[in-house]
């Protein structure tokens, strides 16, 4: 009964055997390895883009913060929701590698932009000339940090908005797969058809050892990427090890099968909740994340039992009231299975 985080999951067995594929011979390193070439066609081909560009690094951070580095001055400002995994998870990543930008947090319900917030952000920012920060990005989760995904409309809607003003909107797609699952699109029409310029696809929490790629359907920042990438320590030599990954996860589909494995479990476990009296469900759960509120004595009651899982924020007085309700934060993967959900949901039932 682990749902602590997609994270925690294992490799997928088709990622493991790529891997031990490339792992022969000698090959050219920093990325000019034939599996980069394969890869970038096999990335402009899914995603209609033929000027698409691409580049990979090892985590989630760094892809973020290289991203808008890329697009947003040291004078300017990434508009994100207060939310944003950039915001609350990056450890000031993004202001570091863009060398001291600022993050306009703007609100929205369930982790996504409302965009008459940002509207009014926009609108707000840069007035007084180089007293302020100017405009420098969008940034858009997606899916987001509450489980809940944007549409494409509405992703359409929010980066008009970034065009109006002149900036660039970068997309963290840590769970890009999770969300074309949740929304039944293709990865153009939920990244460059709707206004995307910079995509972050993520691996590392579907099924790969640890690659990520940055996507450029806007080739204008290109050099600064390359540049800031190699600089910042994260041009990895063995890169043949990276392309391998992320060139076997997005073969035949398989990113959108494990996905879709992950958002399914997500969705038979959020069902068995809401037949639960003593537990609310916060957000829509919408892909493969569900945060739910219950009283502390069945926090404690589950964990007991074996359920691993945070509570977000971590429980203040785990010595407080028992009937205090508490946010639970459950997050499946490609492999959580029906044992593990059926258990779980039998353990809030015993509750009862």
């Amino acid at each position: 009964m682990n749902f602590a985080s997609d994270n925690t999951s294992p490799a997928a067995p088709g990622i493991v055997d790529a891997l031990l594929a490339a792992n022969t011979g000698c090959v050219p390193s920093y990325g000019a390895e034939h599996a980069m070439d394969e890869l970038t066609v096999l990335i402009r081909d899914l995603f209609e883009s033929p000027q698409a560009n691409v580049f990979l690094v090892g985590t989630g951070t760094a892809a973020n913060a290289l991203a808008v580095a890329s697009v947003c001055p040291p004078w300017g400002t990434v508009f994100c929701h207060r939310e944003s995994h950039v915001n609350q998870d990056e450890c000031g990543a993004p202001e570091f590698f863009t060398g001291g930008s600022k993050l306009t947090l703007v609100d929205g319900d369930h982790a996504r932009i409302d965009s008459r917030h940002l509207q009014r952000a926009l609108e707000e920012t840069g007035c007084l000339g180089v007293h302020n920060v100017q405009p420098g990005s969008l940034s858009l989760t997606n899916a987001t940090e509450f489980g809940t995904v944007y549409m494409p409309d509405e992703i359409s809607a929010l980066t008009s908005l970034a065009r109006d003003a002149d900036i660039p909107t970068h997309l963290d797609g840590a769970r890009f797969a999770n969300a074309l699952i949740a929304t039944a699109s293709t990865p153009a029409e939920l990244s460059w058809r709707v206004g995307i310029d910079i995509l972050t696809l993520g691996g590392t929490k579907n099924g790969l050892f640890g690659a990520e790629a940055v996507i450029f359907f806007n080739p204008s920042h290109i050099a600064a990427f390359e540049f800031r990438r190699k600089r910042a320590g994260h041009l990895h030599s063995k890169h043949r090890y990276l392309s391998a990954q992320m060139l076997a996860y997005l073969q035949d589909d398989l990113w959108l099968k494990l996905a879709q494995r992950a958002n399914a479990a997500a969705s038979t476990l959020a069902n068995g909740l809401r037949a639960i009296p003593s537990i609310t469900l916060i957000h829509p759960a919408q892909a493969n994340m569900i945060f739910f509120s219950a009283p502390r004595s069945l926090h404690r009651f589950l964990r007991e039992r074996g359920a691993v899982y945070y509570l977000l924020p971590p429980d203040p007085d785990p010595d407080g009231a028992e009937e205090a309700c508490l946010t639970g934060r459950l997050v499946c993967n490609w492999q959580t299975d029906s044992d593990s959900i059926d258990s779980f949901l039998d353990h809030c039932r015993d509750y009862q």
